[in-house]
């Protein structure tokens, strides 16, 4: 029997999404993106006498663990039961897709006798990692991920670089009642027709998320490089956010003091980094009035992808 621990991810927005008049040569999507301890996903799997799955997300798991067994020779397919234990909300923006799948992926693969495979393998095995790199790079380790691109022929999207934020700092999670929720033929007709980014802005912000340590700096940075991503898709959204609801949650967080908010992915999430443990219980009492769908706090992942052995 093994069991698999992974971090959830927030994404804070692609770095070059491909238009018109985009190079095919050029690195495409790139990204920035946080791993984060909870609320996290857990899959135990054992092997049994036929495929099963149980507890959140169940059926997905499934997916994911008959498609990693496809990709096995013949004599590793025997079956296995998928206990999904914990496993957040889908489309959210918390990366629960690739989380489960790399999560069902590892255990597997130790099941079989295959724990050397990297968290790319992985993901090629189960069809993940399409544009974003971010979670498939924070399972191999977790932290802050910049992500480079992908060039044609790619599976997965290189690492530019991870790095570990600072230990004290703290990340508030929350998410209003009612907003869209973002994925499948949405998603797809956003990145059909996405307004024309400030590239070179967003490069900027890219680097200097990658390598300052100043709380406020990086603070401001956070938030301008989110909101500049998110303007890409403006002409699908409505505007720089999801809904109306997640610009109104960023802009109150804002407004209490807390610089480093913004949506995770396509939300409803909102993160919001604090530089302390102090500030993010403050916070979230703050935000705990407001009748959302949820509030916690958690901590940035240093580990990724745990494996434990019953």
């Amino acid at each position: 029997m093994t069991r698999v621990r992974a971090p959830s991810r927030l994404h804070f927005g692609l770095l070059n999404v491909p238009t018109a008049d985009t190079s095919p040569e050029g690195r495409l999507f790139g990204g920035v993106g946080l791993m984060v301890a909870d609320p996290g996903v857990v899959v135990t799997v054992a092997s049994d006498k036929e495929w099963s799955a149980s507890g959140p997300s169940a059926v997905r798991a499934l997916s994911f663990a008959k498609r990693f067994a496809e990709s096995l020779t013949s004599d590793c397919h025997r079956p296995f039961h998928i206990d999904v234990e914990r496993c957040p909300a889908e489309h959210v923006g918390l990366g629960v897709g690739t989380q489960l799948g790399l999560a069902v992926a590892k255990a597997l693969a130790v099941e079989v006798g295959m724990p050397y495979l990297t968290a790319v393998e992985l993901a090629e095995r189960v069809g993940r990692g399409a544009r974003s790199g971010v979670g498939v790079h924070g399972f191999d380790g977790g932290g802050l991920i910049l992500d480079a691109g992908k060039r044609t022929g790619d599976a997965v999207s290189a690492l530019h670089s991870r790095r570990y934020l600072p230990p004290d700092w703290r990340v508030v999670l929350a998410c209003p009642r009612g907003a869209a929720r973002w994925h499948g033929d949405a998603e797809r007709r956003a990145f059909a027709a996405p307004t024309t980014a400030n590239t070179a802005r967003l490069r900027n912000l890219f680097d200097i998320l990658g390598e300052v340590t100043d709380y406020s700096i990086f603070a401001e940075a956070l938030h301008d490089y989110n909101r500049l991503a998110g303007a890409v898709f403006a002409a699908a959204q409505g505007g720089e956010y999801s809904s109306p609801e997640v610009a109104a949650l960023i802009a109150r967080v804002r407004s209490l003091g807390a610089p480093a908010v913004g949506q995770s992915s396509w939300g409803p999430t909102v993160f919001a980094v604090t530089p302390d443990a102090d500030r993010a219980d403050w916070l979230a009492r703050q935000l705990a009035a407001d009748a959302l769908e949820f509030v916690l706090i958690t901590t940035p992942d240093s580990t990724g992808g745990v494996v434990s052995l019953h």
